[in-house]
């Protein structure tokens, strides 16, 4: 009972951090205007994603344009797109896993081997996780050497987005749902006492219980 309630809110957090990556990988906030200096009053903020950057204006309206080429961006942003790409797929793939190795499922009879299957699941959460961390740190590390930087122009600075911190929370919920899925193990099916029974005592020929069967 207690491993299948794991397994549940383990399952739980890693579809909610799957969801989350996902939402994070397309919204374009991932740098956004920092308002500093010269900035301080504009009738625009502009904010780059790792598809498309966007200008928001004063009034409300927004235009977006996609990213022309893959090679123009940076490093930072081309690492990003692959490896949130790949955690979003390691969580679709790790979803598949679990539900198959699930105890609420029949997909494998042997309680051994779907335990195993949902702790396989868990790792392949874990992994997504930290695919997913690597391009955040990358990022802010970029938008904070930069923001600091003297030689960098104020109009070229950036801040952190909105979707760097909920691809944050969303690594922390692979990194723990995984942790909790695997932590799942077997149920025991039988206890760890064995019951002997003594053979049946026959009685010899002459109505009398042999002597063997008292030593």
């Amino acid at each position: 009972m207690v491993s299948a309630g794991l397994e549940i809110l383990g399952l739980s957090l890693c579809v909610i951090g799957s969801f989350l990556v996902m939402v994070s990988c397309g919204l374009p906030m991932w740098k956004v205007t920092a308002f500093i200096e010269a900035n301080i009053v504009v009738a625009q903020t502009i904010w780059d994603g790792l598809w498309m950057s966007c200008v928001v204006q004063s009034t409300g309206q927004m235009q977006c344009k996609m990213h022309d080429s893959v090679l123009a961006l940076t490093h930072d942003l081309q690492a990003a797109r692959a490896l949130t790409v790949i955690s979003s797929v390691m969580g679709v793939l790790g979803l598949m896993v679990v539900i198959a190795g699930a105890q609420c499922t029949n997909c494998i009879r042997a309680e051994y081997v779907k335990a195993r299957v949902v702790n396989a699941g868990g790792v392949t959460f874990i992994i997504s996780g930290l695919f997913v961390l690597v391009p955040l740190c990358w990022m802010a590390n970029s938008i904070i050497s930069d923001f600091y930087n003297p030689q960098v122009p104020a109009s070229k600075k950036r801040e952190i987005g909105a979707a760097l911190y909920i691809g944050w929370a969303a690594s922390a919920l692979l990194l723990i749902g995984g942790s909790l899925l695997c932590c799942s193990c077997p149920s025991s099916s039988n206890s760890g006492y064995s019951v002997k029974y003594a053979p049946t005592k026959r009685a010899t020929p002459n109505g009398e219980y042999d002597k063997r069967n008292y030593v």
